[in-house]
């Protein structure tokens, strides 16, 4: 996370957005009762730059940038911001100083997800497996849409949370049977490396469809993600069921490797725009059973829950939470 500001104070409003490769999603949030309002989707291809769509923002929906906090899909560990899925470049430095902000906070878009869960009311999370949530203990999010995001959440001594962004998408994809070797080698000779985004992502359920037809010999159209996902729910072409059915079952391998790695026994959330679309086949799909596959690690896995977030604009909570959290840290420390 960075931020770039000359004051913290001032204003009644804030502006907060979540910036993904293909749609930026805007709103106003009160200071003081941290609620949101005048919310807006834009496009990110129809603008030529960040300060554009801020600008369009601005315009329509006549509010005033003051203090601004937005989340982007790309790593945020300098004042260059370059977005991995998007041509959008910018200097955060300089942003805050051409729109004459106050104050401007950047951060990773998994680190606004990981923040979004603490925001979650219990209808808002579907729970697939596992125990109880441990309280206090790390938690693990996840998501596929344009890409593959991941993040953690870890609860400080104080009480209060600090999101662990990261790149974990772009790790070495691992496949587990020889199915998974055929997709594995279909994706190797278009692209090279194959990452974990490769596969879990919207483009990565398009990648798969044509891999698999591909294993079956089985020539066919290229289809959009969401073509695959309508015509696997609608049960009329079954090689679209089994892309999704393999789409879950790498998610279950790849979200278990994820709880491993910190013992996430706060659980592990799955955010992004392909999920939930796709709930309704999710259960009768191997993503818990490989999920919880991890050999002698198995009982561990088993223990973890996993939730689907279905709350609207988590990620402008997620942005929201984290603006809050620093006020409210600015606030304590004066």
């Amino acid at each position: 996370m960075v931020t770039d500001t000359t004051e913290m104070n001032g204003g009644e409003y804030a502006v907060v957005a979540d910036i993904g490769g293909t749609n930026a999603r805007f709103s106003r949030l009160h200071l003081e009762t941290f609620e949101m309002d005048r919310v807006q989707v834009f496009a990110c291809a129809d603008y030529p730059t960040l300060t554009d769509v801020l600008e369009a923002y601005r315009d329509e929906q006549k509010v005033e940038l003051e203090h601004v906090a937005i989340a982007i899909a790309c790593p945020v560990d300098s004042d260059e911001i370059n977005m991995t899925n998007h041509h959008w470049q910018f200097s955060i430095r300089g942003v805050r100083k051409s729109m004459g902000l106050k104050t401007f906070i950047v951060l990773n878009d998994f680190a606004a997800a990981a923040m979004s869960i603490v925001t979650c009311k219990p209808h808002e999370l579907k729970q697939i497996g596992g125990g109880k949530i441990k309280p206090g203990a790390p938690k693990a999010v996840l998501g596929a849409g344009t890409g593959l995001g991941v993040g953690h959440l870890i609860t400080l001594p104080d009480g209060q949370v600090m999101p662990l962004p990261g790149e974990g998408g772009h790790v070495d994809w691992a496949p587990t049977n020889e199915k998974e070797w055929a997709i594995h080698r279909f994706i190797h000779n278009r692209f090279g490396r194959v990452s974990a985004e490769r596969v879990l992502s919207g483009p990565g359920l398009e990648t798969i469809y044509l891999a698999l037809a591909d294993y079956h010999g089985k020539p066919v159209a290229p289809l959009s993600a969401a073509k695959i996902g309508q015509r696997a729910i609608s049960g009329i072409d079954t090689l679209a069921l089994e892309t999704v059915n393999q789409f879950f079952a790498s998610l279950g391998s790849f979200a278990g490797n994820l709880a491993l790695n910190l013992n996430t026994y706060g659980g592990v959330y799955i955010a992004g725009g392909v999920v939930p679309k796709l709930m309704q086949l999710m259960a009768t799909s191997n993503f818990r059973a490989r999920f919880e596959h991890k050999g002698r690690f198995c009982k561990v896995a088993e223990a973890i829950p996993c939730f689907v977030i279905t709350a609207e604009h988590a990620g402008l909570r997620g942005v929201g939470q984290y603006l809050k959290q620093s006020l409210q840290h600015s606030a304590t420390n004066k």
